[in-house]
């Protein structure tokens, strides 16, 4: 019998073609991934032992499968666009990661609220780059295969050029945490579901990650809205950087703190904090380990042998979170649906032009939070228009609402809704549990 080591080494992803699909595939679903020889399927050891065989770094993707968002792109990267495909196929180990449950979270550190991430790593657990990036414009809004194949591209540049600049890439991979996987996390609701074999409806998502951490937090007392602006994007300091090239500043934002520093557009960002950057996600790497307090960045800019040092000022992580799906697990929780009202139906209220309404859709009963609203009188088809008085936007919606809820009142409060109900204004304390 061959040592395990030995057998790992010789698993391939074309190996993987020439089985029957895992397990693991036909449970999830995963139909980008069915039929294609480009990928190790979740396994991580059998890439790692590849990337020592063979000399090439690991292109490590992480897809949330049952999610919606990212699909499209999700499918272009999966079944191996021509240029990714080539680039993939020639120079990398490619793994393709569908689940958290057994993934080392010491080593892949990225921000797991994203559908879709990529990491790129050597074998011997050195980061190269991380590459995905969301925000409230959307899960789509900086993903592109250009953009993905200038950071492999860029990868493959740090790889030939390793170990030399092995201390650069010391600050890609984060401190160690004091446990290794998602289900040894503290925080971590719902373990004994989560242990049993992973379907669709038991999977350990990217956002389980931030999920367990906030909960601990809450459970210890901890919980400050501060620790909520993880990975702030360059915006956040006065810069654009152009989605698809993921160096080049489109934009500077007057007066900010990239101004003051003295960048400029059309400057290419190549080194941060000593780190190399291949993207976006680079950036918000750094940005991310800072605190959100008064700081200074060195930024290392193309032809300039001038370092830019970038000071920041109280409070500067503070941004849109609204999309994050963690957030909905944030105590307090509702466990109510409240989709946006249409024009039809804020006419029919009888609203001024520049109001607008949430309808409760969906009382979940099964949970405690869901049955203290019912209980409270909340019932589906109710519209709540606005919170104390204050009437809401035109352009509230159901994450907006979560949010400012969130962010405004505590567990143990009551929440004062203004509702209309079958033409009739009227308050309701909603009790927050």
């Amino acid at each position: 019998m061959k040592p395990l080591l030995l057998s790992l080494a010789t698993f391939t992803a074309a190996n993987l073609n020439a089985q029957p699909a895992p397990p693991l595939l036909e449970r999830l679903k995963d139909e980008n991934a069915r039929g294609t020889d480009l990928w190790i399927y979740n396994n991580l050891q059998a890439a790692m032992a590849e990337a020592k065989r063979t000399g090439k770094p690991i292109f490590v993707t992480f897809r949330c499968v049952p999610c919606h968002a990212c699909k499209a792109f999700d499918a272009e990267v999966a079944k191996g666009q021509n240029v990714i495909r080539e680039l993939a196929e020639k120079h990398f180990v490619s793994l393709r990661q569908v689940e958290m449950k057994g993934v080392d979270l010491s080593l892949f550190q990225f921000d797991y609220d994203l559908n879709w991430a990529a990491m790129f790593i050597n074998a011997d657990g050195v980061v190269y780059a991380r590459y995905g990036t969301q925000s409230a414009k959307g899960p789509d809004a900086y993903n592109s295969i250009a953009g993905l194949e200038a950071t492999m591209k860029r990868v493959l540049k740090l790889h030939a050029a390793y170990p030399a600049n092995k201390a650069q890439l010391a600050r890609k991979r984060g401190a160690p945490k004091p446990y290794k996987t998602a289900l040894e996390m503290p925080g971590l609701e719902n373990k004994a579901a989560f242990r049993q074999t992973t379907q669709r409806n038991n999977c350990i998502h990217c956002h389980n990650i931030h999920d367990a951490e906030n909960h601990q937090l809450h459970l210890d007392g901890k919980l400050t809205k501060e620790k909520l602006w993880r990975y702030p994007l360059p915006e956040n300091i006065g810069l654009t950087i152009d989605a698809v090239d993921g160096q080049r500043i489109t934009r500077v934002q007057p007066n900010s703190v990239a101004d003051l520093a003295g960048l400029k557009a059309g400057q290419r960002i190549t080194g941060m904090d000593g780190q190399p950057i291949t993207s976006i996600a680079d950036i918000q790497w750094v940005l991310h380990n800072r605190s959100n307090g008064v700081e200074s960045i060195p930024f290392t800019i193309t032809g300039s042998s001038r370092t830019y040092l970038v000071r920041t000022a109280q409070g500067w992580k503070k941004t849109d979170i609204s999309w994050r799906g963690s957030l909905w697990a944030l105590h307090p929780r509702i466990r109510v649906y409240f989709p946006p009202a249409n024009a039809n139906q804020r006419r029919n209220l009888k609203l001024p032009a520049k109001q607008g309404a949430l309808r409760v859709h969906w009382v979940n009963t099964e949970s405690k939070e869901g049955r203290a609203a019912y209980k409270a009188g909340l019932r589906t088809n109710d519209y709540v228009v606005g919170i104390a008085g204050k009437p809401f936007a035109k352009d509230m919606d159901h994450r907006k609402f979560n949010l400012y809820v969130k962010m405004n009142y505590k567990s143990g409060q009551k929440l004062p809704l203004d509702l209309i109900r079958g033409g009739r204004k009227m308050r309701l304390d909603l009790p927050l549990q």
